[in-house]
Formats: C-alpha cells, structure tokens, sequence
C-alpha cells in the first residue's frame, strides 16, 4: 500500500504497560501481535499489531513516566528532512529530528504552532498501514485546535493540501464526528486531501476542528485518530469491561455512529461505524 504526502500512513500507542495493551486491543478490535522487534515504525521498541495478518498499527512503552499516554498519527512523506524543514519554516516544531528506523523507514517527529503533535515517517521496507476503514483498522484523523488562523497555514503550506470546508453544529465534526461533550466549536470543520486531487468528502484524508469554549484552557491542541468498528455501542461497552472509559457516548452523526473512549492506560481514541 502506497501513501501521497500528508496521508496518515501508521499510529502507534505509547503506553507504561505494553502487555497491558495487548489484552485492552486484542479482546476489543481483535488484533494480534508480533513478537516485538526492538525500535520500529515510531517509538522504541515496540509489538506491531495485526489485523488478519496485516499491520494495522503499534504498541511501545513510554521511556519516560513524564510522557503523555497518547496515539499518535504519522504522515507520509517522500522525504522526512525536507518535511521537517518546512515544519519549521511554517512555524512549527521539530521535536524529533527525522532517523533511520532500520531498513524499516524514516521517521521524526514534529508539533504545529499550537503545539499538537504528529509524526512524519518515510518509507523503507515499511510502507505503513496493511489495512484501512474496516472493523478493527485505523480510518480517520482530525486535529482540534484553538486559533484555526495559526494552523490551517500551517498544514497547508507544509503538505500542500487541498481544503473543503464542512458547516458543523456544536457537537459534531467532520468524517470522524467531532469529539464528545460539545469539544467542537460551532463553525466550519475544515477537511484536508492531498494536493493534487480534488478538495472533498471523497478524497479527504483529515481535518481540523475548533475546540469550543467549554472547553479546559489546559487542554492542549491534540490529534484524535478513529478506528473502524462494526458496532459502535457494542465497541463502547467492551472498553468499559475491559477497564477503559467512554469520554463521549455513541451518537448518530452524517458519516456513521461514533464515540470517543479511553483505554485501560488513558490513550484517547475514536471509533467510527459507518
């Protein structure tokens, strides 16, 4: 599977408990593991999550208890030195100067001007996601920010995306739903597709929503990534017995049933059934 530039192509988990993990997303999206083989496609060494064989995703421990118990997304690009460049040059951060992952690929990571976090991975011998938009595989991205006039320059300098703006209520965002609890401004989502393509809800790959005023000022700009589900309440309810947390109840939206939860550990992920 081959990805443009700016195409979320991996996510990974970094988590105190990695076997902690594996039970929470095994019994839940029915994945399987590897045996783990040292530094991987993101961070540390880490378990590659399978869905029927295919990779779909990664788990790795936090080598810092100071460090946030977070998915993170990674996108495409066919140069991680130039990419993170232009990150800086746009008014970004580069946290991660880009490395050689092995024969696997490249990867760094960076931050936007608002501080929410993603990777860049180039590929090697690992192009990235084995699987997409089906029950147990990763679907959609979106980040919420507070001054959308800082980011979308940002992101559309440094991928060159093609945009297409989508009226939203309060509660509801983009392909992935918005999240939970009213964290989606009253105004447009903005979804992003690769250059060179054109702008729409066929071709979108991403987005960005406005948090509204209800919500924390401690809460940093953040990238939430969904998984896709074949029941939306059913995914829900197993997070629950499994010792994670619904941070936002399934609800109905225009692209499927969504909800936000919580794992055993405290990393954040959505759940689409379209």
């Amino acid at each position: 599977m081959e990805f443009a530039e700016g195409v979320p192509c991996w996510v990974d988990a970094m988590l105190p408990d990695v076997e902690g993990g594996k039970r929470f997303y095994g019994e839940l999206f029915g994945w399987t593991f590897d045996a783990g083989a040292g530094a991987g496609v993101g961070h540390g060494p880490h378990v590659q999550a399978l869905l029927d064989g295919e990779p779909v995703a990664a788990l790795a421990p936090k080598p810092d208890g100071r460090m946030p118990t977070t998915w993170t997304v990674y996108l495409a690009t066919p140069d991680a030195a130039t990419a993170a460049a232009r990150v800086a040059a746009a008014g970004g951060q580069v946290i991660t100067e880009p490395v050689p992952v092995g024969a696997l690929g490249t990867m760094g990571l960076v931050a936007d001007p608002e501080g929410a976090v993603f990777g860049l991975w180039q590929a090697g011998r690992h192009p990235g996601f084995g699987r997409l938009r089906e029950p147990g595989a990763y679907c959609w991205t979106e980040v919420y920010v507070r001054d959308k006039s800082a980011v979308d320059p940002f992101y559309e300098s440094v991928f060159a995306y093609g945009v297409y703006d989508v009226e939203i209520g309060g509660d509801a965002g983009g392909e992935g739903g918005g999240e939970a609890g009213g964290e989606a401004g009253g105004e447009e989502f903005r979804t992003w597709s690769p250059e060179g393509v054109e702008a729409g809800p066929e071709t979108a790959i991403g987005g960005r929503a406005v948090m509204s005023g209800s919500v924390p000022a401690e809460m940093p700009a953040h990238f939430l990534s969904y998984f896709s589900v074949a029941d939306c309440d059913a995914t829900a309810a197993a997070a629950r017995r499994l010792g994670g947390r619904v941070r936002t109840e399934p609800f109905d939206m225009q692209y499927g049933r969504v909800a936000v939860l919580v794992d055993n550990q405290g990393a954040t992920f959505g759940i689409l059934q379209d």
